[in-house]
């Protein structure tokens, strides 16, 4: 029988999406799942990007320019300069999601062999492109206990190796939401400046920031033209997940140009979503406005319901949709199975994710879940009421 290769072995499951099909079983058996396993938001589209596709008028489906068309380009330069980013067309490569973006760009950055280093828990997504490109993930860990503020400087400088190409962050962050400050984006600017590092920086949740907390880009720090790179993508903004548009963004003109080869090799970014995102564009802010008051009044919720439960130690986010909570139980992998395959309350049940995945770090996160605010307020505090129920049938 043929081998499999070893990258492939190593490719880690997704922690999102591993558990689908025992949800679907439990539908099948008839009980409801309340689905807060993924960042799926159930926020309406603005409906000028769906009337751009449905109204167009195109008779041959062409390919796009690998790099995305120069008007959708032009484009997100204003949407940029909104937000304090100054950059030209050609910073830009439109991709097919957020992670062909994380992809293209460790690919460009980095050799097999390579380093780099991640706040941990992260997007699980880091951890397996990585994998694919044969680079290694040096975790620098944050705790809940500091709800997973940046870890000291002293502890990236004391990973750093000549191997290490880069620090990657996610601001707001998936799974923790926690939001980077200013002065916290500085000190990762001289640690980068410093050492000759990229700073990568995966800032999909740029309009979720709360509780009165600006979102600072990297592409806004003077100095740092050579070493920002930006990660970008439609799906969260405007609740457009299966459009599948994201973008890198760089000043680096030998960055740009090398990521374009690989994007090249895909041909281009599919041609009808390109022109919902170039729609999208044109979304007032009163959208935004009201998205965020949605998502910090179900933050609350999530939060305080889950703060009643016993044993249940929770994150406050400040930024994105998600939260990661820490419950009284050895191992999610198995409790959360566990929820899907043997439990319902009254017939409905709940699906997270366990938050192992988010971590690189052998045991870590293993009685910790993140969970996704994109439900509906009665339906966050019934999910929590189900959990409630389930952790003292599981540890009875």
């Amino acid at each position: 029988m043929p081998s499999i290769s070893q990258k492939g072995r190593l490719m880690p499951e997704s922690p999102i999406r591993k558990l689908v099909p025992y949800a679907e079983n439990a539908k099948k058996r008839g009980t409801k799942v309340f689905h807060l396993n993924i960042g799926q938001p159930d926020i309406k589209t603005p409906q000028v990007a769906l009337d751009a596709v449905k109204n167009n008028s195109i008779e041959t489906l062409s390919y796009a320019r690998s790099e995305g068309s120069e008007i959708y380009r032009t484009k997100l330069t204003k949407y940029y300069a909104n937000h304090n980013i100054n950059i030209n067309a050609d910073n830009i490569i439109a991709t097919t999601g957020g992670s062909e973006a994380l992809l293209f760009t460790i690919c460009s950055i980095t050799d097999p062999g390579d380093e780099i280093i991640i706040p941990e828990p992260f997007y699980a997504n880091y951890n397996g492109f990585s994998t694919a490109s044969g680079v290694k993930v040096v975790p620098v860990i944050s705790k809940i206990e500091d709800n997973f503020a940046l870890p000291k400087i002293e502890d990236f400088e004391k990973l750093i190796t000549s191997k290490t190409k880069a620090i990657l962050i996610c601001n707001p962050g998936n799974p923790t939401g926690y939001l980077y400050s200013e002065k916290e984006i500085e000190k990762l600017k001289q640690i980068v400046l410093k050492h000759d590092l990229f700073l990568i920086a995966d800032e999909v949740y740029r309009e979720f920031a709360y509780d009165g907390l600006n979102h600072t880009s990297v592409l806004s720090l003077e100095g740092l033209e050579q070493n920002a790179i930006v990660i970008d993508s439609v799906s969260k903004r405007y609740s457009m997940c299966g459009a599948r548009i994201g973008c890198i963004v760089s000043k680096n003109e030998t960055f740009i140009k090398t990521a374009i080869k690989f994007a090249q090799a895909r041909l281009s970014p599919p041609t009808y979503a390109l022109i919902a995102s170039e729609a999208a564009l044109d979304t007032p802010q009163s959208y935004f406005d009201d998205v965020k008051a949605e998502y910090v009044e179900r933050r609350n919720t999530l939060v305080s319901e889950l703060q009643k439960i016993e044993g249940v130690k929770v994150a406050n986010p400040k930024g994105a949709f998600y939260c990661v909570a820490e419950l009284p139980v050895d191992d999610t992998d198995d409790f959360a199975q566990w929820l899907l395959e043997k439990f319902h309350h009254n017939k409905e049940t709940v699906m997270v994710a366990p938050a192992s995945g988010f971590y690189s770090t052998e045991g870590e996160g293993k009685n910790q879940i993140r969970m996704a605010y994109v439900l509906k307020i009665e339906d966050l505090i019934r999910s929590v009421e189900i959990l409630s129920a389930a952790l003292k049938q599981y540890n009875s």
